[in-house]
């Protein structure tokens, strides 16, 4: 059986990842994944390790998944405000359905 739920998508600097993370782990989410990245957006490239000048400030992509829609939105708009009207970084959100919905 599978049951609805929300997955969580952050694009942002190395560097906020800590932050991020905490944030997260306070609204109880039970796991994340980080993947490094490298793109291009509104702030120009973003090269992968090799050529990024500070490791600081190249990219991830932290993925979470909730079934409380409104805590994940609310988990988002938190690093939102702390974080993006300042640096470079973006949020989406997908509706997805879970296996083992206990894990989430």
């Amino acid at each position: 059986m599978v049951t609805p739920a929300t997955k969580v998508t952050i694009i942002a600097e190395n560097l906020l990842e800590q932050d991020i993370l905490a944030v997260i782990n306070e609204a109880g989410a039970t796991g994340y994944t980080i993947v490094e990245g490298r793109g291009k957006g509104k702030y120009g490239l973003h090269g992968n390790r090799g050529a990024s000048v500070i490791d600081a400030f190249s990219i991830i992509r932290i993925e979470f998944v909730m079934r409380d829609r409104d805590t994940a939105l609310h988990v988002a708009q938190t690093i939102s405000e702390r974080h993006f009207s300042q640096q470079p970084g973006i949020i989406y959100f997908s509706a997805v359905e879970v296996l083992r919905a206990d894990r989430f």
